[in-house]
């Protein structure tokens, strides 16, 4: 039984797709399935049914999933040991991650990940759905760790560590009828159309949950995916926005930053890994570079270091 046999399943299993599997593997799909069909005849059982629907696993697929998770992270493993006793470590990290300068400086973490284990490759992944596809890649095993905002309950299948938290902030236009509040109830802004990420993004989710919370929906007229072209859409008038504080830092020019004095919120950065699978040595070592030298890379006043809560 060939190892990337049982990769090229996992990856279908977890996709329920051959054509994402080998987008995911970087392969032509002819191979994801030449190396199935392979490991079918190998075992005598069919292992994925292929409908209209996509792709199922049968009963025997079933059974085989996890051995066959197992198995490569077995070997995995070994192959770490035996690269360990080098004194150097190798392979590759594949991180995600989500816009944070102002917070937690990601570029510097790794950069002194990359320091202290200049053989490890470095991919750097991120997500147009935002903290949800951030996720979705954590579970499915695109990505080995994410710095990502999950609000709400913790997505299951993810261990999570609190890195950093900020407080969102209303940003209006300077002419608003709100400008010169300083502080506004929740309840003024009902009426309002607002600016935001698409769903899938912690920021946005974070406030539809505090405005659904206090039983009232709110009008998103436009979705903006980078904080400029958030930032402008307000100046010009076409909506208000929420922020993290980090982000909206001083009120940019034409435009005034208020706080929201009855449903405070506040936009968490996690650093998460799948607990499916047992971090790889280079997972490791970037879980402990995070224990040992965090607060050199956070940003005050935002940090846990400042006490942020």
């Amino acid at each position: 039984m060939e190892l990337h046999h049982l990769r090229y399943f996992v990856a279908v299993a977890e996709e329920e797709s051959f054509t994402r599997a080998a987008r995911r593997l970087h392969v032509v799909q002819s191979a994801v399935s030449t190396a199935v069909r392979a490991l079918e005849r190998e075992l005598g059982a069919e292992l994925l049914a292929r409908t209209p629907q996509g792709v199922l696993l049968t009963e025997a697929g079933t059974a085989l999933l996890p051995k066959a998770t197992a198995t490569l992270d077995a070997a995995q493993e070994a192959y770490d040991t035996v690269h360990g006793l080098r004194g150097r470590l190798q392979g590759t990290l594949r991180a995600g991650g989500v816009a944070a300068a102002g917070l937690l400086d990601i570029p510097a973490l790794l950069g002194r990940y990359h320091a202290l284990h200049p053989d490890v490759t470095l991919r750097l992944h991120a997500s147009p759905a935002g903290s949800a596809g951030l996720v979705r890649d954590l579970l499915t095993g695109e990505l080995d760790l994410a710095f990502s905002s999950l609000p709400g309950s913790r997505p299951a299948g993810l261990d999570v560590r609190e890195l950093a938290t900020a407080p969102m902030v209303l940003i209006v236009p300077a002419a608003h009828r709100l400008a010169g509040a300083g502080s506004v109830a929740l309840e003024a802004l009902v009426d309002e159309p607002f600016v935001d990420s698409p769903v899938g993004y912690g920021n946005r989710d974070l406030v539809d949950r505090a405005f659904a919370a206090a039983g009232w929906e709110r009008r998103v007229l436009l979705e903006a995916t980078d904080i400029a072209t958030t930032t402008s859409f307000v100046r010009h008038g076409l909506g208000i926005a929420f922020l993290p504080s980090f982000v909206a830092g001083p009120a940019p020019e034409g435009l005034t930053v208020l706080t929201v004095r009855d449903a405070p919120m506040h936009w968490t950065l996690y650093l998460a890994t799948a607990t499916r699978r047992r971090p790889r040595a280079t997972v490791s070592a970037l879980l402990r570079l995070v224990d040992a030298e965090l607060p050199r890379f956070l940003a005050a006043p935002h940090g846990k270091e400042a006490g942020a809560e």
